[in-house]
């Protein structure tokens, strides 16, 4: 099993270009469809913790899901495989990347990467959408949140704070009326 984690988090580790955002497909494809050790739902909650612990968002997924498989040793399974090759590669780039830098080809590339990425990013938010039972009803929450910190620049930190609140006065309204 721990061999298995880390060759899995080795290769989205590798294969991932952009962030731990990027990640979530290759996470989601790995874990849930092909190995199978993590439904769609276990998956959306340990996204929703990932998020909200400080630290890497890639480092904290391989952390939640390794410690599920396999407690410590599952977490040094995923975790390593996870940071390996990022490390490489970028201790190889920061070595070579000055330089390139002013070159026009590698210029190009870079920026041919920047919409690849931004599509990886948004396609698992529609699937999680539906996995978190986002609907025409209520996705005006997610819309509004995100243009408050786009727009307005209100820290990611009052949108988890109101969305505390606003859960736990929804789940009390619910309970008084049934």
């Amino acid at each position: 099993m721990y061999w298995k984690l880390f060759v899995s988090f080795w290769k989205i580790g590798t294969f991932t270009i952009g962030g731990g955002y990027v990640m979530i497909p290759l996470m989601e494809q790995e874990v849930v469809d092909r190995r199978k050790w993590l439904t769609r739902e276990e998956f959306l909650d340990y996204l929703s913790l990932s998020q909200a612990m400080p630290g890497i968002f890639a480092v904290n997924m391989a952390t939640c899901i390794g410690r599920r498989l396999g407690g410590f040793r599952g977490v040094v399974s995923a975790v390593a495989g996870n940071i390996l090759m990022p490390i490489a590669l970028i201790l190889l780039l920061a070595v070579f990347l000055r330089y390139f830098r002013d070159n026009v080809v590698v210029e190009r590339i870079f920026m041919g990467l920047r919409p690849a990425v931004v599509a990886l990013i948004a396609a698992p938010v529609f699937r999680l959408a539906k996995s978190a039972k986002v609907t025409w009803t209520n996705c005006w929450i997610p819309v509004v949140a995100a243009l408050l910190i786009w727009l307005l620049g209100v820290s990611p930190v009052w949108i988890i704070v109101a969305a505390i609140l606003g859960g736990l006065i929804w789940g009390k309204f619910k309970k008084v009326k049934s």
